[in-house]
């Protein structure tokens, strides 16, 4: 072992929580740093989830975004409490509290870009499509208990958003400034996701490999080795990214990008709104 490690305990089959009721456990090693958490470093790390979904509501409010990204927001943070019961536990339960919201909150941006530009009649039935569909696919995942069910639609779903985002972007913006700024926002969103997909993988595919390597480096090294941990961390940084991109492309399709500038806070891109009484007239003059 490294200098100053602590040397890994053996790992429990049974820990607070009882029985294993999950389709799934994940790779690193349960009940080996409390008995009280099945999997100590993929709960914690859905602390930074937690964290800047938080941030994105607070925001979202404090710059007048429209309801529609505090709920997109309050969606991601759903997922990340969900997630850290659902490592804490390796309960079924709490691993649909993880998964499923994961396909709501997408939903409220999937809806977003489909029903811009439509009548209010359009906009309703394309959020009552996406209701229902989403509710297929509960019954569907919930009666299979596949998960690469629910990993592909999740997957399509954002897609499908980035995809036609861009079409918006490339029609409605053309401030080449903007368009700088979300390009870059939605690389480095992507590109997190897929870093955090990378070391998702490898702890899948070599996990008995890490497993060996972490208990020869111990505790905290072998904590660095814990790859679906560090997929939280990247995808909750991506998603972030993503829903500053949808923040200020809506910016641009509502006419309002004037009352707005694109700043980094903390190393985060945010939308500040630096003319909220003239964003006030404005929106009052509209509904007029």
């Amino acid at each position: 072992m490294w200098l100053f490690a602590i040397e890994y305990p053996q790992e429990q089959k049974l820990g607070y929580w009882g029985d294993i009721t999950s389709t799934i456990d994940w790779c690193e090693e349960n009940y080996v740093v409390s008995d009280y958490v099945a999997e100590f470093l993929n709960t914690t790390t859905n602390a930074v989830f937690i964290l800047l979904a938080l941030f994105a509501i607070y925001h979202a409010r404090q710059n007048k975004l429209e309801w529609r990204f505090i709920f997109t927001g309050l969606g991601f943070l759903l997922v990340g409490i969900g997630s850290w019961w659902f490592h804490m536990t390796l309960k079924y339960h709490f691993q649909l509290l993880d998964e499923l919201p994961m396909i709501y909150a997408t939903c409220v941006p999937f809806w977003s870009v489909f029903s811009e530009f439509r009548n209010p009649k359009d906009s309703v039935m394309i959020g009552v499509g996406i209701f229902m569909g989403a509710n297929l696919l509960t019954l569907i995942y919930v009666w299979f208990k596949d998960p690469t069910l629910h990993q592909a639609a999740y997957g399509i779903l954002n897609f499908v958003i980035i995809f036609k985002s861009f079409r918006l972007t490339e029609k409605y913006v053309s401030d080449p400034v903007a368009r700088s700024n979300m390009h870059k926002t939605m690389s480095l969103g992507i590109g997190l996701f897929l870093l955090g997909y990378i070391f998702w993988n490898l702890d899948i595919h070599f996990c008995s490999s890490i497993r060996s390597i972490r208990r020869n480096v111990g505790i905290p090294y072998g904590f660095v080795l814990e790859g679906h941990g560090w997929w939280h961390v990247f995808t909750g940084l991506g998603v972030y990214y993503y829903l500053v991109y949808e923040e200020y492309l809506r910016c641009f399709l509502t006419k309002t990008e004037r009352f707005y500038h694109f700043q980094w806070k903390f190393g985060l891109p945010v939308v500040y709104c630096h003319d909220k009484d003239g964003l006030a007239k404005f929106r009052n003059a509209k509904h007029d």
